[in-house]
């Protein structure tokens, strides 16, 4: 059985008419993608519940019964793994494509699409997922490690962010430089950093505005 982190990616589609979604999905098919049919927002939020870290993304339509596309799109985005989501609607307009687009949204097609577009949207949902995907375990990593250090390596590291010296740190935290030194070495390699620069950029990714203080 394949670990999450390994599974194909899936194109979920959500629409409620029926014909609709059985024509796509012997186009999605015969392209290659893996699929999961949804007649309704409520349907595919009750499979997403159960399998809450497939990746892929979320093929919408805007106006369906109950939960619309728009709705479901601000829903699946607070998500902890939310799905990017391409929209596919007969019923667009300006105000929708906006609210859509300003929501991170792929792209928004009208129907009829041509599977050469289509397929290519999908394909840019699919990569702008597994960037996602990475960032968040790169950084999931990164606030792994900076728990890792003890209070004292917190405050060389900040410090150290903020561009003092050795001998400048160890004023600061009634030490002798010696010490700091090796709190020093302790951070760069529990951070595995290489560099200050590396240090600096990890904060950035952290959020921890240590150059306020």
């Amino acid at each position: 059985m394949k670990r999450m982190s390994e599974a194909l990616p899936v194109v979920h589609a959500v629409d409620d008419d029926p014909s609709f979604l059985r024509a796509l999905s012997r186009v999605l098919r015969s392209a290659g993608f893996e699929v999961a049919m949804f007649s309704c927002a409520a349907d595919f939020l009750a499979h997403r519940r159960r399998h809450p870290d497939i990746p892929g993304c979320l093929l919408l339509d805007l106006k369906m019964p109950g939960l619309g596309g728009l709705d479901l799109q601000e829903l699946i985005a607070k998500e902890e793994e939310p799905l990017p989501v391409v929209f596919l609607s007969g019923h667009g307009d300006v105000p929708s494509s906006v609210h859509a687009m300003k929501h991170q949204a792929v792209d928004f097609l009208t129907k009829p699409v041509g599977a050469e577009d289509l397929i290519l949207a999908l394909q840019r949902a699919f990569a702008h997922d597994a960037e996602a995907r990475e960032a968040r375990r790169q950084l999931r990593e990164l606030q792994e490690r900076y728990q890792r250090l003890t209070p004292r390596e917190r405050e060389v590291f900040a410090f150290v962010v903020r561009g003092l010296l050795n001998k400048q740190i160890a004023f600061e935290m009634g030490t002798v430089e010696r010490t700091i030194k090796a709190h020093r070495a302790q951070v760069m390699a529990k951070m595995q950093a290489q560099s200050v620069a590396d240090l600096v950029r990890a904060a950035d990714r952290l959020g921890v505005n240590f150059l306020s203080r």
